[in-house]
């Protein structure tokens, strides 16, 4: 089976606490409901920066990328039909979902 990551691009943020809190509970309800699917869950991103070619360092992301989640299917369309459940798309914003390629371990 191959690994998916679905990457959680834009979105809203919520307008109050109660909200955030009930958003929260359908994002738990929603990766729940995915069972075994799922690699790794919730991994949020914060403090991100941007290294250029040149070695400048700036604040921020240049994607909008805010967060991921890591699952398993049997192919894209089930990764899609598994991702078209999050509620992270009633924020407004929208979900990348590639398939990751496995890559061998560098030798020492």
């Amino acid at each position: 089976m191959a690994q998916y990551m679905i990457t959680y691009l834009g979105g809203n943020p919520p307008a109050t606490p109660e909200e955030g809190k009930q958003h929260f509970a359908r994002y738990m309800q929603w990766l729940a409901s995915l069972g075994n699917a799922v690699v790794s869950p919730a991994n949020p991103l914060k403090n991100t920066c941007v290294m250029h070619s040149d070695g400048e360092v700036t604040e921020g992301g240049d994607s909008g990328m805010s967060g991921f989640t890591l699952i398993e299917a049997d192919s894209m369309q089930a990764a899609q039909t598994l991702a078209q459940g999050c509620p992270f798309l009633e924020t407004g914003g929208s979900l990348e979902i590639s398939e990751l390629i496995k890559m061998p371990k560098p030798s020492h």
